[in-house]
């Protein structure tokens, strides 16, 4: 069994985050030990570290809410939990493809200034005007 603070330190979560999902329901079945303090067994971990990785890939406590409500009906739910997880993987997706896409301006906004000191281009900005 595992103790709330064991939980945070196993799942780099903080002990305020643990304590809200407990109260928001999103983790089943909570046990208690002898004081009253909530204490947890490897399922409940294993599901805690699933429930930091959803959160990770942007899915809300409502959505959450929604996939544990869809665990707990068991196998027939498995389409409908695929269907989410399929629309999360395709916004990380397109998150991905838009910090390459930062990324690429990074890498060429550096080769630009590296070709300036170098003297191999001349300096030109956009928000200095010129006279000619």
């Amino acid at each position: 069994m595992y103790t709330m603070k064991q939980v945070c330190k196993e799942t780099n979560m903080t002990y305020q985050a643990l304590k809200y999902y407990c109260n928001e329901g999103l983790i089943p079945n909570v046990k208690r030990d002898d004081n009253n303090h909530r204490v947890f067994d490897d399922r409940d971990l294993k599901w805690i570290k699933d429930l930091v990785c959803l959160k990770k890939c942007g899915m809300s406590i409502q959505e959450m809410k929604i996939y544990l409500d869809l665990c707990l009906q068991g196998q027939s739910t498995i389409p409908q939990r695929k269907e989410m997880l399929a629309q999360k993987r395709e916004a990380l997706l397109a998150s991905i493809k838009e910090l390459q896409d930062c990324v690429d301006y990074v890498d060429w906004k550096q080769g630009f200034y590296d070709d300036v000191l170098s003297g191999k281009r001349p300096y030109v900005s956009n928000l200095i005007r010129v006279e000619e």
